[in-house]
């Protein structure tokens, strides 16, 4: 691993050692304590919007998220130096968990309201979110909504993403021509054109709840961290000397 790149080095071997750690360790409960909770939920904590960059759900999960940070991460790094690829690396990760707990605190407040117009008791509502068990003939809402109103409460965030998405903006504004390549299409794409459209597929499956990837991705982190990464690329741009 090249030696100008210790941030990104020291990224990788923490998410990697901590994700080992909960696999071979389920009895440490990692995930109960540092994955992000919902603000609502009395297992969150504030730490969480860091710890929970480092966590990540199997695999897979961690696997594309630690390529993605070593393909860009370690580019970056190398042109900017440690601190500021940090900078943006956490301002990017933290903003996403930010904005994702404010998209679900959102859609949150929407289900209760329903809930309670149709003449569920706030007592009720923290019963059924606590427990997990309701009574279909009294809840008087789809058995879909109640599911999306109990896993925004109770299921926490994971991983890199959002951070990443802060890194893969910046690397398209800086990089915008260079080629990019994803896993399902047999040609190459300028970044400038393949950032731009998984964060419209982001989007699309943030708004409308289909994914071509699965369930449980967390849409919103990714376009929060793409968000700010953006807007810290243009920050950093205004305050460059002008000839």
């Amino acid at each position: 691993m090249n030696n100008k790149t210790p941030a990104v080095v020291a990224i990788l071997a923490i998410n990697v050692i901590l994700f080992l750690l909960t696999q071979a360790v389920p009895a440490l409960n990692l995930p109960d304590s540092l994955a992000l909770f919902f603000w609502q939920n009395p297992m969150f904590g504030i730490w969480q919007y860091l710890s929970n960059m480092f966590m990540h759900a199997d695999f897979t999960h961690i696997l594309f998220n630690m390529m993605g940070v070593l393909m860009f991460g370690t580019a970056l790094e190398k042109l900017w130096g440690s601190k500021k690829f940090l900078i943006l690396y956490f301002a990017a990760g933290l903003g996403a968990g930010l904005i994702q707990n404010f998209v679900n605190w959102y859609q949150f407040q929407g289900i209760e309201a329903q809930l309670l117009n149709a003449g569920n008791s706030r007592a009720a509502i923290e019963t059924m979110l606590t427990t997990g068990a309701y009574n279909p003939n009294t809840v008087n809402v789809s058995k879909d909504l109640l599911q999306q109103f109990w896993m925004l409460f109770s299921i926490p965030m994971v991983g890199a993403s959002g951070a990443l998405y802060g890194v893969l903006v910046a690397y398209a504004l800086i990089y915008p021509n260079n080629k990019l390549t994803l896993l399902f299409l047999p040609f190459p794409i300028a970044a400038k054109f393949f950032i731009p459209g998984i964060l419209l597929l982001d989007l699309f499956s943030g708004v409308t709840g289909f994914s071509l990837f699965g369930r449980n991705i967390a849409h919103f982190a990714h376009l929060g961290g793409a968000l700010i990464g953006f807007l810290l690329m243009m920050y950093w741009r205004h305050l460059q000397p002008r000839n």
